[in-house]
């Protein structure tokens, strides 16, 4: 199944800004397990959450898209979150407060992962859309594929106030 060949982890904001080229976007730091350090990753929330409100918090984080520059600025990963369009509301993906960081995401009746090291081919860039077409918060706000929670070693991811909401 090609959720298995998504590489998300658990991940903790380390910094963030307002990008210098956009207003609705921010250039984050977030550590996600990776030797290197902490990656670089540009996303779309400037407009739905406030700066303050990411510095040091948990998210989750699609580790194996391609790499893209957004104005100007290498992204190396995407932020997931919940998303109620009519509300205007976005949330961010949160794992259980006890989750380790850059531990892998599970869906629970699957195998273990297998990611791709990279999703750059054109037919594997079709993975991410084709997987996020199921991927939602149940009525409690729980994060699941096809209807089956995603897990870490402690528990489920959520987003908290998004009941059945898509997930990207």
């Amino acid at each position: 199944d090609d959720v298995r060949r998504l590489d998300i982890r658990v991940g903790k904001i380390l910094s963030a800004e307002k990008h210098p080229e956009a207003d609705a976007l921010y250039i984050e730091q977030i550590d996600v397990g990776d030797e290197e350090g902490p990656r670089t990753i540009v996303s779309g929330l400037a407009n739905y959450i406030p700066l303050e409100e990411l510095e040091g918090r948990m998210c989750t984080v699609l580790c194996n898209l391609k790499p893209a520059k957004m104005r100007g600025v290498e992204s190396a990963g995407m932020v997931l979150c919940g998303s109620d369009n009519d509300e205007g509301k976005v949330q961010l993906l949160e794992p259980p407060a006890d989750a380790e960081i850059g531990e892998r995401i599970n869906v629970e009746g699957y195998e273990e992962p297998m990611p791709d090291p990279v999703l750059k081919s054109k037919t594997q860039q079709k993975v991410w859309p084709r997987v996020a077409e199921d991927l939602k918060t149940d009525g409690e706000g729980r994060a699941v594929y096809k209807g089956k929670p995603l897990l870490t070693s402690a528990g489920t991811l959520r987003c908290p106030d998004l009941k059945d909401a898509p997930i990207s």
